[in-house]
């Protein structure tokens, strides 16, 4: 049976919740005649670890009990401290097939059993509520509640698990440890005192002081711990990051560091996700975690209003540090001081002494443009391992994604604006538009909202992969719905450029346009559900390009459109000879 014991709240007990070998064949069998749930993305991270003992004292995902204590004091109903709600949402056609005390088996993508939970509350929960006291905000520009509110299923179904397997993993697996192993391994080296460092960005030359520092202060070792699962939208790419760290090793003193990976599924929840990866890193069998500046904070609203302060994060977690049981380790920003070749915390540095520093922003910029990154910031190694997959911008795909009303003019600008990147470059063009898409992509859809939403992040994901391949993607879908943009903007920007262009249409014009009679049919009643008449258009927050089409011509748009493509550097002049 899986390990239960939780007589003390993080106090060194794992609770694993594999069966026995023995038990598996026997839930195998069992799993064939249960309902199967097929696990999303951020439900996999979620399982491993709850099942590999990384989420412990969890012992499956969070009834509605603990749940509700957990979003209000961030206590379990037993009162331990646990800071997430770790949930298992579902649609409400899943949800009504499912009652308290039911079985049911959880699957990879692929088919594979992976457990088989049984079922304690199945309940629709307060997101609003969830995402004003977790996350301390309701905007959907914080990335965890966007996808609280646009992606996660309207219900959540708690209840205990039974472990068949792990999910499987083929890369990196030297670096996939459980929390088992990586106690074990830690004992094997005779580390009794190791400090954790988190990260969902590649490490420079300030993380290599900051690490260094901190494993002096504890007087033991470092344990790089990266995320590999879901992490802020536009990160980069854990793979580029690992070859990334495992460059960095070698400039540790010998035995001091070590690189494991972590498969979790940021919430980017500031304080509270800082105090949920402590308990974490405590479970891996470290004695200390590092918090930053800005620990698991998403940064910015468009405002420019940061969604906690700079150091909340570390407030928290030492107001718990005792019940925690694990040591925190606070560091504030480092930066580069020239005049003495170092590095320092920013609140060791003398008044009148020149620093410098590079924000993420600067650097992601710097290798789009093709820029120089000067070896005070990194090293040679990690710099070339970044260029090799964020080449110049000129040389990665991109994306112009079309969307406005019926008859607004985006096919017509979208048309044109193909064969004038087919004039001006040697490069592979693709148009998917609306209509095109829906005969061969989406044939057999209907019209129905949840139809629609289907037909335009396929769109999208087919855009994904040309920019993907370094090509560009033209797509014209009316795309009424700013989730359906915003889904498709995050998995697209993850492969190279997206750039947005609403063909600002009055209603009005779109209906004298109508060739189709479109618009006549709908206002009669003959059509139901059509965009801009008893269907809502959501016009975009914030796209790169507005087309007015009745105040510009088809040619005056595309120009517009070319010019921002050469002024971002995702075209060049000699493209086109000049």
């Amino acid at each position: 049976m899986p390990t239960t014991t939780l007589i003390e709240p993080h106090g060194g007990t794992l609770c694993e919740l594999i069966v026995p070998e023995a038990e598996r064949e026997a839930l195998r069998e069992k799993a064939l005649t249960l309902p199967s749930i097929t696990l999303t993305p951020r439900q996999l991270c979620d399982i491993e670890l709850l099942l590999n003992g990384g989420f412990s004292p969890l012992r499956g995902f969070l009834n509605r009990a603990d749940y509700d204590r957990v979003v209000e004091e961030m206590r379990l109903q037993s009162g331990i401290l646990w800071p997430m709600p770790i949930t298992l949402d579902v649609s409400e056609a899943v949800a009504r097939t499912l009652n308290p005390g039911d079985e049911v088996a959880l699957r990879d993508p692929t088919g594979l059993l992976l457990a088989v939970m049984h079922v304690e509350d199945v309940w629709k929960p307060d997101k609003e509520r969830e995402a004003r006291l977790v996350f301390g905000t309701t905007s959907t520009e914080h990335p965890a509640v966007a996808y609280l509110m646009h992606e996660a299923g309207d219900y959540y179904v708690g209840g205990t698990l039974k472990g068949v397997q792990l999910p499987v993993h083929y890369d990196f697996k030297e670096l996939r440890h459980t929390p088992a192993h990586l106690r074990a391994e830690f004992e094997r080296r005779g580390w009794e005192r190791i400090v954790a460092f988190q990260t969902r960005n590649p490490m420079h030359r300030a993380h290599k002081e900051l690490t260094d520092r901190a494993a002096e202060e504890v007087g033991g070792h470092l344990l790089i711990h990266p995320v590999v699962g879901m992490t802020k939208p536009g990160d980069i790419d854990y793979y580029t990051r690992v070859r990334c760290y495992r460059k960095l090793l070698k400039y540790y003193p010998e035995g001091r560091a070590m690189l494991s990976l972590l498969p979790l599924a940021m919430r980017m929840g500031g304080p509270r996700e800082a105090v949920w990866h402590a308990i974490i890193r405590k479970n891996y069998g470290c004695t200390h975690l590092i918090i930053g500046r800005d620990h698991a904070g998403p940064g910015k609203d468009s405002s420019g209003r940061p969604f906690y302060g700079p150091y909340d994060a570390q407030e928290l977690v030492q107001k718990y540090q005792d019940e925690l049981g694990i040591g925190v380790v606070p560091f504030k920003l480092m930066v580069y001081v020239p005049d003495q070749d170092t590095y320092k915390p920013i609140d060791e540095v003398k008044e009148g002494e020149r620093t410098l520093s590079i924000s993420g922003t600067e650097l992601r910029r710097r290798l789009a443009e093709g820029e120089e990154i000067p070896e005070w910031f990194s090293y040679p190694e990690v710099v070339a391992e970044l260029r090799r997959t964020h080449p110049p911008r000129h040389q990665q795909g991109f994306t112009v994604f079309f969307t406005g009303l019926s008859g607004s003019g985006k096919s017509t600008i979208a048309n044109a604006l193909m064969t004038r990147l087919l004039e001006l470059t040697g490069r592979p063009v693709t148009l998917l538009d609306g209509d095109v898409v829906r005969t061969h992509l989406s044939k057999g859809l209907g019209f129905s909202k949840e139809d629609r939403s289907i037909n335009v992040r396929r769109i999208g994901y087919v855009a994904s992969e040309i920019t993907k391949h370094r090509g560009i993607a033209i797509c014209a879908p009316i795309a009424p719905y700013e989730a359906d943009r915003q889904y498709n903007r995050q998995l697209i920007s993850s492969f190279g450029g997206y750039i947005e262009v609403f063909v600002d249409t009055p209603l009005e014009v779109c209906e004298q346009r109508d060739v189709k009679g479109l618009y006549a049919k709908a206002r009669a009643g003959l059509i139901k559900g059509f965009t801009g008449i008893d269907d809502p258009y959501e016009p975009p927050s914030n796209p790169e390009i507005v087309c007015r089409t009745t105040e510009e011509t088809v040619e005056q748009c595309v120009e517009k459109i070319l010019d921002y493509l050469y002024r971002e550097g995702y075209l060049k002049k000699e493209e086109n000879g000049a």
